[in-house]
């Protein structure tokens, strides 16, 4: 298994294209699978559309679905931290994608992204791992 890890800085930016580290990671290699990790507890790691609303509208469906607010247990760090623990429930903190020929076989509209709504810890490292075939 062939491994390297991204740092990456969400101080300014909440979802984080990762798509050209992906497909640069991936060009050393021929067919196998290429995982995706991000190994934090409060951050995720998604594929979805990029650039036409759609990483906005996601953002807007884990704030609904994820209030800032004194509701959780998990009760230190900013207002609402609680929420950040229970993201990689519903956004993976993993994704696998195939690759053949050094190319993600991703989608015309797939993009890797890094979702990370905790404002408490911008520095986040994602673990890349090619796995041959």
């Amino acid at each position: 298994m062939d491994t390297d890890v991204l740092d990456i800085d969400t101080a300014r930016r909440r979802i984080v294209d990762l798509t050209d580290d992906v497909r640069s990671f991936c060009s050393a290699h021929q067919d196998g699978l290429c995982n995706v990790f991000v190994p934090h507890a409060t951050a995720g790691i998604a594929i979805i559309e990029t650039g036409a609303g759609s990483d906005d509208d996601l953002l807007d469906t884990l704030e609904r679905l994820l209030p800032r607010d004194d509701r959780y247990r998990h009760a230190h760090g900013a207002p609402g931290h609680g929420a950040d623990h229970v993201l990689p429930a519903l956004v993976s903190p993993s994704v696998t994608v195939p690759v053949q020929g050094g190319k993600p076989l991703l989608g015309t509209w797939q993009s890797v992204v890094l979702v990370d709504l905790n404002s408490d810890n911008p520095q986040r490292k994602v673990r890349l791992s090619f796995i041959g075939a």
